[in-house]
């Protein structure tokens, strides 16, 4: 069993229009909805590879109850989400049907702050937290963190996984990442952005070797089109797709935090596991909502990724 958290689950809304213009109406063309947060799309994209996954985190009020219904409907996700007083988040993504041409179909986001956390719900969340992990095989812990909670919440929560002996993986950003790190967890997965914020370089290699100092045992970079970049105890790799995928990148990152911890789960060699979260990444950009992606392509993708050593980390 894989366990996923999302202190600030959502239910993820996804408009498409034919053109996207700021200041004017727009007829929607479809629309869906989905539970999300990073660590459910983490859960879904799991489920989806054959692994047995339990969701925690908070949700309330009428939208949490959605999407609660919605992961009870979710063959392979587990429901261990915490009760709290505030409602759960909606976020919204807006894709533009004819951007398409000339780029990639931009998703325009808008994501609500989510439920105010109050102490007691915390405390709560801990105990739960704590009575999960002896059964769970692995742990990631996603996204960004709702009104009240800690901002060393998940450098509190590594270090819990770490005293149990759970391997963790560590997604989120800014002030959360920066504390978070220090608490050494086995891995953490930034994108170019989020690098680039935690450790002042702008130079991708120069940025992961810092932000391994920092702590995490092993540090996977998405570079978006350019693939992944890893540093790990056993080597430092590079993996690129054969082409470029146009599509909604809303997502992606989250398929390719399935991919390192699937891989982690089942003991596959470093490459084998880059492979596995490019393709997904990849694979994600053309599925229409996050949390899911193109089998055909995913499997396509597999052998026709490149990965290539740049020799021993630091």
């Amino acid at each position: 069993m894989i366990l996923t958290v999302t202190l600030n689950t959502a239910l993820a809304i996804t408009y498409r229009v034919r053109e996207l213009r700021p200041y004017a109406s727009h007829r929607v063309t479809s629309v869906t909805e989905r539970p999300g947060g990073k660590g459910v799309n983490v859960a879904r994209v799991l489920a989806a590879l054959g692994h047995q996954v339990t969701v925690t985190g908070f949700t309330g009020g009428p939208t949490g109850r959605t999407v609660q219904e919605q992961l009870a409907a979710t063959p392979g996700v587990l429901d261990a989400l915490v009760p709290v007083s505030g409602s759960t988040r909606r976020t919204i993504a807006v894709i533009d049907e004819t951007a398409g041409a000339a780029r990639p179909t931009d998703a325009t986001q808008l994501n609500e702050p989510g439920p105010q956390i109050t102490p007691g719900e915390w405390s709560t969340f801990q105990d739960v937290y704590g009575d999960l992990l002896p059964s769970v095989s692995a742990v990631a812990l996603c996204g960004s963190l709702p009104p009240g909670a800690p901002v060393g919440a998940y450098a509190d929560l590594v270090r819990t996984a770490r005293a149990a002996g759970v391997p963790v993986l560590l997604d989120t950003s800014g002030e959360p990442l920066r504390r978070g790190i220090a608490a050494r967890p086995d891995l953490v997965k930034p994108n170019a952005g989020e690098l680039a914020e935690l450790t002042g370089s702008h130079d991708p290699l120069t940025a992961t070797r810092d932000a391994r100092r920092r702590g995490a045992r092993a540090v996977v970079a998405s570079l978006g089109p350019a693939g992944m970049l890893a540093m790990t105890p056993e080597g430092t790799w590079r993996a690129t797709p054969p082409t470029h995928v146009r599509g909604n990148p809303t997502g992606a990152g989250d398929s390719a935090v399935a991919g390192l911890l699937s891989g982690l789960v089942e003991q596959l060699p470093w490459p084998d596991r880059l492979t596995r979260a490019v393709a997904l990444s990849a694979a994600t950009v053309l599925s229409p909502v996050a949390g899911e992606f193109d089998r055909a392509t995913y499997e396509k993708l597999m052998p026709r990724v490149r990965v290539t050593a740049e020799g021993t980390a630091a």
